[in-house]
């Protein structure tokens, strides 16, 4: 896999959609519809672009179109539910054994149909919407998921649930996720700031803006994102806006497990504080860059980094009241 195609896929998987303020409406009136409807009408579920998924039971063929679908599912109960999938769709364990139907970004839509699913799950921002586009033109039952925020996991969840019939391990799994999160947020939000670069990737040199789900997870540590007013989800930066911005900690994720060697390019500038206080941390992108509920440690990690960094710099500044 080339340099060039790696960023591709990089910025591919951190670009995200407006919010939808009306779908926590429309869910909200069809929750009420269907406590108060008939018990034998259809199942309708509100998907994250606001259009109602209805399907006659739950679904038992289903096609997931992004590597954050399928651990999703399989956190919702549905893992065996699952047909096909797509290309790194490698956690959990077993589903690295279902057929593949391509790339999120190149699905073979004759492979999706040859596997006669009942439900496809696609990626609202991910996906081209020429597929998009087409799945819908061939009558296959299509949920779009678009987790701007890290609460919106727990929404993916309990809709996955709904749509193959697994509650009984959807609700609960979502609502340990909703827990852990608060926990989270209690206890760091309310901590002095710390002002974070992201780092996806060295070249270029890109970084997250605001509306990007690895910033919600900034916000939740009590950190601010540098670049959070930048347009665009994943802009690209100079290395001389980010001198300028001398933020307190460098975090950068790579491409896999393992510690990018490029981190340590930025001890050319020992002026900068992130470098000065060493707070040059990692976190492996499985846990950052998808959306799903293992976004969760990837947060714990962030704010322990953070919370490391308030550490160090109350010993540099010990004597000072403000920054």
């Amino acid at each position: 896999m080339g340099e060039a195609g790696s960023v591709m896929r990089l910025q591919s998987a951190l670009f995200s959609a407006a919010d939808y303020p009306i779908v926590k409406l429309l869910r909200f009136l069809f929750s009420l519809a269907l406590a108060a409807g008939n018990a034998h009408a259809e199942m309708v579920v509100v998907d994250d672009t606001g259009v109602a998924v209805r399907l006659p039971a739950p679904a038992q063929r289903i096609v997931s179109l992004a590597p954050h679908i399928t651990e999703t599912l399989f956190a919702a109960g549905a893992g065996g539910r699952i047909v096909g999938t797509v290309e790194y769709s490698d956690y959990p364990a077993a589903a690295k054994s279902i057929p593949s139907v391509g790339g999120y970004a190149q699905v073979n839509l004759e492979a999706v149909v040859a596997l006669k699913p009942d439900l496809v799950i696609g990626w609202q921002s991910g996906n081209t919407a020429a597929h998009v586009a087409k799945l819908k033109a061939l009558g296959l039952p299509l949920y779009l998921t678009q987790p701007n925020r890290i609460e919106d996991i727990a929404h993916s969840i309990e809709d996955y649930g709904r749509l193959a019939g697994t509650e009984a391990v959807a609700a609960p799994a979502a609502r340990e996720f909703r827990n852990r999160l608060a926990a989270l947020k209690t206890r760091h939000a309310t901590q002095p700031p710390v002002r974070v670069f992201y780092q996806v990737w060295k070249q270029p040199l890109t970084t997250v803006n605001g509306e990007q789900i690895i910033s919600d997870a900034i916000r939740t540590c009590g950190g601010v994102n540098v670049f959070a007013d930048l347009k665009g989800l994943a802009p690209n930066v100079s290395v001389e806006a980010v001198l300028a911005s001398d933020p307190d900690a460098i975090v950068a994720s790579g491409m896999d497990a393992s510690r990018p060697e490029w981190l340590d390019d930025w001890r050319r500038w020992p002026q900068l504080k992130a470098v000065a206080r060493g707070n040059l941390f990692h976190i492996a992108p499985g846990l950052i860059q998808r959306h799903t509920p293992r976004l969760l440690e990837g947060t714990r990690l962030l704010c322990e980094q953070l919370e490391a960094v308030r550490a160090r710099r109350g010993d540099a500044i010990a004597n000072s009241p403000r920054r």
